[in-house]
């Protein structure tokens, strides 16, 4: 069976569960979830500033009003298992897990824990961090020893 971590920072919508379970045809993929719940006043701003590059005033003016640290911890919860889930009831084995600590360090561990082939990072578009290459799919492909593939989430969870 093929093994994937698949880091994501909101539920999986069903486009999203259709893209990930469908990237390998018919083999078997055990998922292995990280989720990441919402960061500091730093990764508001980012989000803001992505946000209003892809010009969704009103998504950045509500950055604001965003649950952050502990408060996002059970919005974050119900999303990991939304999405474990959503996972399973299309046939494939999930289980998850929400990011304690650095994100980077979690992942490393996992992938050495499960013996993953596969990493998949799935996000919205960040063009401040890929910009300047520090987006979650880009620092890993220097610390996971595995292959990271990035996709983008299909639509809004």
């Amino acid at each position: 069976m093929f093994k994937s971590v698949l880091m994501i920072e909101k539920a999986l919508t069903s486009a999203d569960v259709e893209f990930v379970t469908t990237l390998h045809g018919d083999d078997q993929v055990a998922f292995h979830v990280l989720l990441q719940p919402r960061g500091d006043q730093a990764d508001r701003l980012l989000r803001a500033i992505d946000d209003i590059a892809l010009g969704e005033l009103d998504e950045a003016a509500r950055e604001g009003g965003t649950p952050e640290g502990d408060a996002a911890r059970e919005p974050a919860r119900q999303a990991l298992d939304v999405s474990i889930r959503a996972l399973r009831a299309v046939g494939s084995e999930a289980d998850g897990r929400l990011v304690e600590d650095h994100p980077l360090d979690a992942l490393k561990a996992l992938v050495e824990e499960t013996g993953a082939d596969e990493v998949i990072v799935l996000t919205d578009p960040h063009y401040v961090e890929e910009f300047f290459h520090r987006d979650w799919a880009s620092r890993a492909r220097h610390k996971v020893g595995v292959p990271v593939l990035k996709l983008f989430s299909h639509s809004k969870a």
